[in-house]
């Protein structure tokens, strides 16, 4: 079986495991199972959990894009970000997956670079493309990993938990802080982190 096998069957077994069961019910057996195979069938390919993760990740950011890029640096920065953060949402967990995984595979480091080149043509210099990189990048997983989390009924609890007198702040913003607002917060913060590169 596993000469019929391939890699990429697996991680794309492995894929809609995610999609069934979300990240905690993903595991090599789950994937055996869905393929109907062994789980070592499965480890034959894949090694391990972990390196399954870093293939799964890897693919997620192979679902990106390069066609039809804006020419100048600073817009195409933005529009890669735009499609990592969809290439994220279009997965169960996705974010969740990709965070902690660092594969230094095709799919990731192609992102890498292309979007390494723009904060580089947009005038950063060496440092500032690499740290603005990550920080992009740890922004993004940290925000899609809670939009896809939040509960369906998050602007309930929070109007419920937020109290004018005990949180004053809060209740002041609280408007700002519903489900419906992460597209702006995503939209905000990547400008906020642009907006440090050179003019």
């Amino acid at each position: 079986m596993t000469g019929q096998l391939t890699r990429e069957a697996v991680v794309d077994a492995a894929l809609q495991v995610l999609e069934d069961r979300g990240l905690e019910g993903l595991s090599t057996r789950a994937v055996a199972d869905s393929l109907g195979v062994r789980m070592n069938t499965v480890l034959w390919h894949v090694k391990t959990k972990a390196r399954m993760l870093e293939l799964m990740a890897d693919a997620v950011v192979g679902e990106i894009g390069y066609a039809d890029l804006p020419s100048p640096p600073r817009q195409r920065a933005r529009e890669l970000a735009h499609r990592y953060r969809r290439a994220l949402l279009a997965h169960r967990d996705g974010a969740a997956l990709v965070t902690g995984t660092y594969p230094a595979e095709p799919h990731t480091l192609r992102f890498a670079d292309r979007f390494v080149d723009a904060l580089l043509g947009a005038g950063a210099d060496e440092e500032q493309a690499a740290w603005t990189g990550w920080t992009v990048i740890y922004f993004l997983l940290g925000l899609v990993q809670e939009e896809q989390a939040a509960p369906d009924q998050l602007d309930d609890r929070l109007a419920r938990a937020v109290d004018a007198s005990t949180h004053p702040a809060l209740h002041r913003v609280a408007a700002h802080m519903g489900r419906d607002t992460f597209e702006d917060r995503f939209t905000f913060g990547l400008e906020a982190l642009l907006a440090r590169l050179p003019e």
